[in-house]
């Protein structure tokens, strides 16, 4: 059974070939790449090649001048099929044969059998210096294969850290919300006094204490979120919300932090309701995540502006914008990448691992809507002319009744 090794990048090709051929009572090995085709071919030499030109990693041409150097592989015929291809450049590279796709389907296997009878072309006269280029251009693709076999191992090594590293985030994420539960539970028992009664000492400690086991529950948190960012999954709780009171919510959640900061904040607000449909818990989280970034990068004395509208699209917009030093242009594509912090010496002042806009942008998406930046900004809320940076957070409002109360979703 003649033995025909196929280098094709398209699954669907490798299909029909296969079954072409195997019902002509040929044996056919694939390959998806040309590096994956060297090495078959040198390893099972088979009675024929077929090899599609344009095949990511070493392409047609490169293949075939890589086996021509191959001893073993004299006398191999070498048929080249592509869809666009240079009949001329690939016959002189070594190719016996051409085929244009597509193939026909009726004619393939009575074809390739007459290159198999014929074996390899006869030998076409070359001058001294084009035997010199091709000997020369066979020592260049072999240090290319070399190379691009370097490279695509070190690419797997990549891709095992870092399913590796999502793996680990999971992991330390759930192990350490396990015993934050019982923890922020007894904490609030003892705070509520439902366990005794506290000194005023012991009150200012547990209060303290409740203090940083929030800010150590908003990590634990994010951690988890990373791991949707990492994996491409974070889970929706859809339901009936009324966007302008979420919005209000997020604010009142950062209120002390800003008054501690002494940041000013001004708010343009629309009557409500502005009913939506979506996670309005994420959707708060997204918020303050914004105006904890606004805080952290405005200095003492500055202002903080918040206003909601409705977009002509029916979108509603949040737009927070500060007075701070604003982001650089360089550092504007990246801002929304997790771990990406733009300036680390004021993030380590103000603490911060950089994933919180990553978050956000995500959540707004996985809501029908998106985050986006501007920096330096002109925006005036409340009278009050914010320069710094503006973000603008929107989200699709969604009918009540789109989908049942209480849906999850992953996206």
């Amino acid at each position: 059974m003649p033995r025909i090794l196929h280098i094709e990048d398209d699954p669907a090709n490798r299909l029909l070939v296969r079954k072409l051929l195997a019902k002509a009572g040929h044996e056919v090995i694939d390959a998806a790449d040309g590096l994956e085709g060297v090495r078959l071919a040198c390893t099972i030499r088979p009675e024929l090649v077929l090899v599609d030109l344009n095949i990511p990693g070493l392409d047609g041409f490169e293949v075939t001048l890589r086996l021509r150097s191959e001893p073993s592989l004299a006398g191999v015929p070498i048929v080249a099929i592509t869809a666009e291809g240079d009949r001329e450049t690939s016959l002189a590279v070594g190719c016996d044969h051409f085929l244009q796709k597509p193939i026909d389907a009726r004619s393939f296997a009575e074809v390739i059998d007459r290159f198999l009878r014929q074996g390899p072309r006869e030998p076409v006269p070359v001058s001294a210096g084009a035997a010199r280029l091709r000997q020369q251009s066979q020592r260049i693709v072999q240090h290319l294969e070399e190379k691009v076999a370097e490279l695509s191992r070190t690419n797997a090594r990549l891709r095992e850290v870092d399913a590796a590293r999502t793996e680990f985030y999971r992991n330390v994420s759930h192990e350490l919300a396990t015993p934050m539960t019982p923890i922020v539970g007894y904490v609030k028992l003892l705070i509520d006094e439902e366990l005794g009664p506290l000194t005023k000492a012991q009150g200012k400690a547990l209060r303290s204490m409740d203090e940083c086991v929030r800010r150590l529950r908003v990590m634990i948190d994010n951690l988890l979120d990373v791991t949707g960012l990492e994996t491409g999954r974070m889970r929706f709780h859809h339901a009936d919300y009324d966007f302008l009171d979420t919005t209000r919510r997020a604010l009142a959640q950062v209120a002390d932090k800003l008054a501690e900061n002494r940041v000013q904040l001004v708010e343009e607000l629309p009557r409500g309701p502005l009913a939506a449909w979506g996670d309005a818990g994420r959707l708060q989280r997204a918020m303050m995540m914004l105006l904890d970034n606004a805080s952290k990068f405005t200095p003492s004395g500055g202002t903080v502006g918040v206003r909601v509208v409705r977009l002509a699209s029916g979108h509603y917009e949040m737009c927070v914008a500060d007075t701070g030093p604003g982001i650089r242009p360089e550092q504007q594509p990246r801002i929304f990448e997790p771990f990406f912090q733009g300036d680390g010496s004021v993030t380590r002042e103000h603490g911060g691992v950089g994933v919180g806009l990553a978050i956000a942008r995500r959540t707004a998406r996985g809501l029908g809507g998106d985050v986006r930046v501007a920096s330096p900004c002109s925006e005036v809320i409340e009278g009050a002319r914010l320069s710094g940076a503006a973000f603008y957070l929107t989200v699709a409002p969604r009918a009540p009744g789109e989908l049942p109360a209480d849906t999850e979703r992953d996206r």
